[in-house]
């Protein structure tokens, strides 16, 4: 990063049991080493406090992360870029992402999300649980806001070892720590999304 002015990145995610929250920590510790100003930052979570208490993994998750912020239209409007993490519901983001999406009727309307750079990541339970297309209907969100897409495209090896694709770092979750080449792809994403973002901003 030569620019004197770093990059503002906000990392938006929502996560269950933990792997959108992995994938984000990851993708945060990135950007921050290339030099990036970072915001990691979670969606609210519009579940009943009674369905979260009856799961452990989920209320245990819940308290693992209470200290992280919740994303805000301001923090929209705040960034230069955007990165997106959310799982994968029945093709789609989950339902509490798409409701923080709700929320950003006024600074969409105002232009103020217009211009911003935007990548996602997701994670789905099979490999082919609806990953690409929870990826691609968040970029037709991003497009109604007039950001720009960075997709990683097969830009990088390390795509191709995850058996990626090239819309965003797909994991599939299966409770485990996010591997060495799943974090090598969200490394790459970042990198990409920030070199981008940056040469606008010249």
């Amino acid at each position: 990063m030569t620019n004197s002015s770093p990059v503002k990145l906000a990392v938006v995610y929502y996560s269950t049991y933990g792997t959108n929250h992995q994938m984000a920590q990851v993708a945060a510790e990135a950007a921050r080493e290339a030099g990036a100003e970072v915001r990691l930052l979670k969606v609210k979570e519009t579940a009943p406090q009674a369905v979260i208490d009856t799961q452990d993994a989920w209320k245990a998750q819940q308290e693992r992360t209470a200290d992280i912020p919740e994303a805000t239209p301001a923090d929209m409007e705040w960034a230069d870029a955007y990165l997106f993490s959310s799982p994968t519901r029945f093709g789609g983001a989950a339902s509490q992402m798409r409701a923080f999406i709700d929320t950003l009727g006024g600074v969409w309307g105002s232009g103020k999300l217009a211009n911003k750079t935007f990548s996602a990541m997701t994670s789905a339970q099979n490999p082919h649980g609806g990953q690409e297309t929870t990826l691609q209907t968040l970029y037709i969100t991003a497009m109604h806001w007039g950001s720009i897409i960075v997709a990683p495209g097969y830009t990088n090896p390390a795509i191709f070892a995850a058996g990626g694709n090239p819309y965003g770092a797909s994991v599939t979750a299966n409770g485990e720590p996010l591997s060495e080449t799943d974090r090598a792809n969200i490394r790459h994403q970042v990198q990409r999304l920030l070199e981008i973002t940056q040469k606008l901003k010249n």
